[in-house]
């Protein structure tokens, strides 16, 4: 377990990391990141805590630059993370379960032709959801979170042309999944099918 770092050094880094103290900000990620996935555990349980805390980490990394550290920067993280969970049961609620149906990802994206947009939205994020790991994580910082390839780079902690690399790999893996058409199609050799529950 890393050694926890006492609040007025947690915000020290913190307040350089809004200046652009990149080190400083390696250091401020390092520390709170364990305190950050516990307490998400918690609050939305361990299946979604390991994205809860990715998102924690990229809303507080767009707000460092206007934290001004009237509360300890481990107070101020902790407080994003809660309103992550809360934005995740929000959207959970709302949002039509594919996952759940118990079908094979393919047969319930073949009979959702033709689509609503609110189809459309749970195709892709069907598929978006069925691709390796690294890849998704890439599309998702880049595309979806519009994340610079720079900054995606420093969130996956890998060279840039890595993250250039998975998205371009992800969008094929996509493109390839819904066929020329627009329909689904065969799963890419990238994409995984879902699991039977």
């Amino acid at each position: 377990m890393p050694e926890r770092h006492d609040d007025a050094t947690v915000t020290a880094w913190a307040l350089a990391a809004g200046a652009g103290d990149t080190v400083a900000l390696a250091e401020f990620v390092r520390a709170t990141q364990v305190d950050v996935h516990r307490f998400l555990v918690h609050l939305a349980g361990r299946d979604d805590a390991e994205d809860l805390a990715q998102e924690t980490f990229l809303r507080a990394l767009r707000s460092l630059p206007s934290f001004a550290g009237r509360s300890t920067a481990r107070t101020w993280l902790l407080s994003v993370a809660r309103r992550v969970a809360v934005d995740a049961v929000r959207t959970a609620v709302r949002r039509p379960r594919v996952r759940d149906l118990g079908e094979d990802t393919q047969e319930v994206l073949e009979r959702a032709v033709p689509r609503t947009g609110a189809q459309e939205a749970v195709l892709l994020r069907t598929l978006v959801d069925a691709l390796p790991d690294d890849r998704r994580e890439a599309f998702v910082l880049t595309q979806v979170l519009d994340l610079g390839y720079a900054e995606a780079a420093q969130v996956c902690g890998c060279p840039v042309g890595t993250i250039r690399s998975r998205v371009a790999r992800a969008r094929e893996d996509l493109l390839r999944a819904l066929g020329e058409d627009g329909t689904a199609g065969a799963p890419a050799p990238g994409v995984r099918r879902a699991a039977r529950p």
